[in-house]
């Protein structure tokens, strides 16, 4: 196992965490945790090395930190750090900020949480913990030592995650989407960059997209990868470009079988920082470019046509449409349209008032778009708008 330095602390973190969002389940209810293998898979991460251990209030609804705290029993604990989360997002006082803390603090099994982070910042959720004063709450969470380390992971544009970054001097660490596809995605390699560059450690989340990037990839995909005379499987090209960034102190793999903890900490013994070769790096460029063509809706994720007056999310709704395009997997794809939309935000709720068309830079035709997606995403089978 490799090991970087956690921002400005005194303390090396391994390059891979173990992220327990997604353990093997015992059916399909993600609270049915399959506990024995599960803590089998934690603890071999462990003894191979892994320092780091990243969960949250919600995870597997709500199980998911207790069972880290089960794993952690006969020693464990005192081998690695954990992190978890603030769930901002269900807050609706500053008298829960104590009350979640103090649950977890339960859930888990200890005195202390090394790093806490507030849970999936964007502007509004920003803005709704500052005016409720999380951050005057977290300091006195701090000095009585509930928690280690302040951070926050983070959902939204550069722009507000520089100002949640400049927001606070004891942030110690960030959380932020990054992979060799999303490199403008949200707070993207800027974000990476300017966050380091202020002594955060960085905390690198969907590091393989969600195992987009980790599946069989699609013919002229496979082709691009099998051109390069190292033969190396999707997960150690995702893997090793983001270790290649010195700026990121670990990625996390939320891993849901012992074979993918054994493959991933393998790859992590041979983790380096900038030693990606120019052929490497073009390669990546040459894929990142292939699936990206595989848009069928040329959407650019702009969002000037937000918000919607119907309130339908309408980056999001052609982001998941494009993404079943792009890696050929349309179940999952309809699996988080029908699941992972909030009430009103889908194709469905669009009253073709035309108020996007009219800004839209793309000059995407957006209301019949929006219907023939909701058509394809609804129903059992594929096709293209």
């Amino acid at each position: 196992m490799k090991y970087r330095k956690f921002g400005r602390l005194d303390w090396n973190v391994s390059v891979l965490g173990f992220g327990a969002m997604r353990l093997p389940l015992l059916d399909k209810d993600p609270a049915h945790i399959d506990e024995t293998e599960s803590i089998r898979m934690i603890r071999y991460g462990i003894d191979h090395g892994i320092n780091y251990l990243d969960t949250a209030y919600p995870y597997h609804k709500g199980c998911s930190e207790a069972l880290l705290g089960r794993a952690l029993r006969d020693g464990y604990r005192e081998k690695v750090r954990i992190a978890t989360k603030l769930p901002c997002f269900i807050v609706n006082s500053a008298a829960d900020f104590d009350r979640y803390l103090d649950e977890q603090l339960g859930r888990l099994q200890v005195n202390a949480i090394d790093f806490y982070l507030l849970h999936g910042l964007s502007g509004s959720t920003w803005t709704k913990m500052r005016d409720l004063n999380v951050l005057m709450w977290a300091q006195r969470a701090l000095k009585d030592g509930r928690i280690g380390h302040l951070g926050f992971s983070f959902h939204d544009e550069l722009k507000v995650f520089k100002e949640i970054v400049d927001a606070c001097d004891y942030w110690t660490f960030c959380q932020i989407q990054y992979n060799y596809m999303d490199t403008e995605y949200q707070a993207g390699t800027a974000g990476l960059e300017y966050a380091a560059g202020k002594g955060l450690g960085v905390v690198i989340m969907e590091p393989l997209r969600g195992g987009k990037l980790a599946q069989k990839p699609p013919v002229d995909i496979a082709q691009l990868w099998n051109s390069f005379p190292e033969k190396r499987s999707p997960v150690d090209w995702a893997l090793r470009w983001v270790w290649d960034h010195p700026e990121v102190s670990v990625a996390l793999s939320g891993m849901s079988t012992m074979q993918q903890v054994v493959e991933n900490v393998t790859l992590a013994d041979h983790a380096g920082a900038g030693v990606m070769t120019g052929d490497e790096l073009d390669l990546i460029e040459e894929v990142r470019t292939a699936y990206r063509k595989r848009k069928t809706i040329l959407c650019s994720g702009c969002s000037y046509c937000m918000p919607c007056p119907n309130g339908v999310n309408i980056p999001r709704v052609f982001e998941h449409y494009n993404d079943g395009q792009i890696y050929e997997n349309m179940d999952d794809a309809r699996f988080l349209y029908n699941n992972y939309f909030g009430n009103g935000k889908r194709a469905d709720e669009c009253t073709e008032c035309g108020q996007c068309v009219e800004i839209c830079p793309q000059n995407l035709e957006i209301p019949d778009l929006l219907k023939k997606v909701h058509n394809l995403m609804a129903a059992p089978d594929t096709g293209k708008p």
